[in-house]
């Protein structure tokens, strides 16, 4: 009896920590605060930015004229589904998403619309930030930008958009490239 209530003891001590001090330690890691992600805007779910100048000229690009462009892709229906399908694939592609890990994805849906339905002449005014400032800490490289590019001509294709307008519209983004790519 006496040789069980040994052993059950010196299990029970097996189970403790080393040293003394290694509990509070545990217990003062467990309770470090968390950082709280800043307050999402209630009506569109973006996180909040430092403000700076709203300009169509920050879209890197003018519109088209007319509007066959816009008919092309189908009007901004046909641009909101190609700027979702073109994010998804990219967050979902793990040659660049790493890129998107960190990122207001609402934010970037919407800016991307505004652009390309800017740029397209389909009604929207373009409200986000200038390609260099907006693009400066991401690190992007050429090989980044191809990927994207890829994305984008996917999208399009899914869309049914034509490929002599897929063309017209990388046209017209293609001068971006030296404001996007930043090593």
């Amino acid at each position: 009896m006496i040789s069980l209530i040994i052993a059950l003891a010196l299990s029970a001590a097996q189970d403790m920590p080393a040293t003394p001090d290694a509990e509070p330690e545990r217990i003062a890691e467990e309770a470090a605060p968390v950082p709280k992600e800043p307050d999402r805007d209630p009506l569109t779910g973006e996180l909040p930015v430092d403000p700076y100048e709203m300009s169509n000229a920050n879209a890197g690009a003018g519109p088209f004229r007319g509007t066959g462009m816009r008919d092309a892709f189908h009007g901004q229906d046909g641009i909101h589904r190609i700027v979702k399908n073109m994010v998804d694939r990219s967050v979902a592609d793990p040659r660049i998403s790493e890129i998107f890990v960190a990122h207001d994805l609402v934010r970037l849906r919407r800016t991307l619309f505004e652009q390309f339905c800017y740029i397209l002449n389909a009604g929207c005014d373009y409200s986000g930030r200038d390609m260099a400032s907006s693009h400066k800490d991401l690190g992007l490289q050429v090989d980044d930008l191809n990927v994207l590019v890829e994305h984008l001509q996917s999208a399009m294709a899914a869309e049914g958009i034509s490929f002599a307008a897929q063309n017209r519209f990388l046209s017209k983004l293609a001068p971006m490239k030296r404001d996007v790519v930043t090593r």
